[in-house]
């Protein structure tokens, strides 16, 4: 065959591969959409995920090897691997609650003063609607001028349209947590918006990615969906005491930079699944990091790196438990995060998936 001809052929099959590529991006292959909006239209604020984990314990059992619930609340999903000298036991931590606020006080009036449960946007919850476990519904109000909140929870009230304190007891009481109410929505290429993707995008991601594990993994893996993330990281802290973990790695979201915003980075949607290198609860480990970047390319991910100066992830809990375990993260990249309408990219959901399949079947040379 000629050397003309065969460029010819080449680039034929190059532009065939390319109009697929693009296809692909236009109408981006979800694996469970329907999974994905269930969980975030789950009830789960931090301290009180029942319900979310009932969800994923149905899901995931048929899948585990084993399967328990610890005495904090964490869901620990075990797949075992095949093993051998360079086998390692790897951790994932997505956590399962989401940001909500708490009953401190019931005015006169009915009103109901709050703190929070998490780090709430008191600009984004006035005038949101909110969701108690019973199913009464409220709407954020504040007191005098939002401007002068200054981002006070405690100058924020629900009204779920109670007429007096009497009146307000008979749907909540003292102590009773609330979160957003809101739709899963589908918005322009390939972007969705919702409640709680902080962080059921990685209870998503690791429920998917479980299914996919066929127990042909070198490495023993360990999914875990984990309590109280918003509240100090608290439920990745036991569960890697329980599983000593050689590597851990969390599974979550990150703030987007690729809009007008407080904050400033690289961060973009639909620019890969991102790579945590380093924020300000965590430095991730080098080897780590390096596996992530080989895993892509040898896979086609695409990614890219992530730093913030602000916020951080489960991965700083796992990093210093026990004598201290080597940390990674994977992360997608979410706009207007704790607050009531996220909104974040298949394409970076789903190569998130993908990520954390490549990474429980790379093996690792560090001992």
């Amino acid at each position: 065959m000629s050397a003309l001809k065969y460029d010819k052929i080449a680039l034929f099959v190059f532009s065939i591969f390319r109009e697929n590529r693009d296809k692909k991006r236009r109408w981006c292959f979800i694996r469970e959409e329907s999974v994905l909006k269930e969980l975030t239209e789950l009830w789960g604020v931090a301290g009180y995920e029942k319900e979310v984990r009932r969800y994923l314990e149905r899901s995931a059992a048929p899948f585990a090897d084993e399967i328990l619930t610890d005495a904090v609340g964490n869901l620990i999903v075990r797949k075992k691997g095949t093993g051998g000298p360079q086998s390692k036991k790897i951790m994932y931590a997505a956590h399962m609650d989401e940001i909500g606020f708490m009953v401190k006080t019931i005015e006169d009036d009915g009103r109901l003063r709050v703190c929070n449960m998490g780090w709430n946007w008191t600009a984004a919850a006035y005038n949101s609607r909110v969701r108690f476990k019973n199913g009464t519904i409220g709407v954020v109000g504040c007191m005098g001028p939002l401007e002068e909140a200054a981002n006070k929870t405690g100058k924020l009230y629900i009204d779920i349209g109670a007429t007096s304190k009497q009146d307000a007891l008979r749907y909540v009481n003292l102590g009773d947590p609330c979160c957003y109410s809101c739709d899963y929505m589908e918005l322009a290429n390939n972007r969705i918006c919702a409640k709680s993707l902080d962080n059921r995008i990685g209870c998503y991601q690791l429920l998917e990615a479980l299914k996919e594990n066929d127990g042909t993994c070198p490495n023993d893996i360990y999914y875990v969906f984990c309590v109280q993330e918003e509240l100090g990281c608290r439920g990745s802290k036991t569960a890697a005491a329980r599983i000593r973990p050689d590597i851990g790695v969390a599974v979550d979201i990150t703030p987007a930079h690729d809009y007008p915003c407080d904050l400033e980075g690289s961060n973009a949607v639909d620019a890969g699944i991102g790579i945590k290198i380093c924020d300000p609860s965590v430095v991730c480990d080098e080897d780590v990091v390096e596996a992530m970047f080989a895993c892509c390319e040898q896979n086609g991910i695409r990614y890219q790196r992530e730093v913030i100066d602000q916020g951080g992830t489960d991965a700083s809990s796992i990093n210093q438990s026990g004598f201290g375990v080597r940390t990674g993260g994977i992360v997608v990249v979410t706009r207007y995060a704790h607050g009531p309408s996220s909104v974040a990219s298949k394409l970076d959901i789903e190569a998130g998936i993908d990520l954390i399949n490549a990474f429980s079947r790379y093996t690792f040379q560090f001992m």
